[in-house]
């Protein structure tokens, strides 16, 4: 894993090139603390995820899987656990979460792509969620894929286990852009820009609420939704946005 903190944003990038980035448990716990570090991190407000060399990742590594499953049950579990902890860690971080796709990104690589807020793909990358192939379920990443691509569409890729192109990852709502691989760098930092435009406790906030009304009945949510925008008006933050668009200004946050 390589991290670098250029001014506002964080640059994680997955670094088992040769092994095509798939990650262990060194590695998942490694990425679990980097994310920790990061979100605690007030100088930082945007995190992009890569990965080194030809792919974004494979996966799970499949000899440390291999070695895994001769663990003790406890063990497995606790494995298991620690993925599901990094995923929660992206998904709860207050900063947004941008993947930079390229190559291929199977099984937990393409639930590292469910968890990101925004993903930005080459026209070139392949998807799948693998596992039933080799005689396993993409059981700890199915939240956050459902979540995003919803019920159907993970009944057909769970259950083949066939790969896909980026113009179907697109579709399902996996990722929010394709280009072709040349812009991609490009594009990905357009996306860093927008993002820094938008107040820092407002887009953590704004994280949380998708993740509090995803699902449930507006009913449910009423007097929640009403009271996170009072806490907002109210805000330093709601306070500033407001007044510089009254003065017609920018925001002190905007880089």
């Amino acid at each position: 894993m390589q991290l670098q903190v250029d001014g506002a944003v964080a640059r994680l990038r997955l670094a088992r090139p040769e092994l095509r980035n798939a990650f262990d448990g060194a590695t998942v716990a490694e990425l679990r603390a980097a994310v920790a570090g990061i979100s605690a991190r007030e100088d930082v407000r945007v995190v992009v995820l890569a990965g080194e060399g030809t792919v974004f990742s494979a996966g799970a590594d499949l000899a440390w899987m291999q070695t895994v499953a001769g663990f003790s049950a406890e063990q497995n579990v606790a494995d298991a656990l620690e993925l599901a902890g990094l995923l929660d860690a992206l998904d709860r971080s207050p900063k947004a979460v941008v993947a930079r796709v390229h190559g291929a990104a199977l099984g937990g690589g393409a639930g590292l792509v469910a968890v990101a807020d925004v993903a930005v793909a080459a026209s070139g990358t392949v998807f799948g969620f693998t596992e039933v192939r080799l005689g396993l379920v993409p059981a700890v990443i199915s939240p956050w894929v459902l979540r995003k691509i919803g019920v159907s569409a993970a009944r057909e890729l769970f259950l083949t286990g066939e790969r896909f192109g980026a113009d179907k990852a697109l579709a399902i709502g996996l990722v929010h852009r394709v280009v072709p691989e040349s812009e991609l760098d490009s594009v990905v930092e357009e996306r860093v820009r927008e993002l820094l435009r938008a107040a820092p406790g407002a887009v953590a906030e704004a994280k949380a609420l998708v993740r509090d009304v995803a699902g449930r009945e507006p009913s449910e949510v009423r007097t929640s939704t009403a009271q996170r925008i009072a806490r907002r008006r109210a805000s330093p933050e709601g306070q500033e946005g407001l007044e510089a668009f009254l003065e017609k200004r920018k925001a002190a946050w905007d880089r």
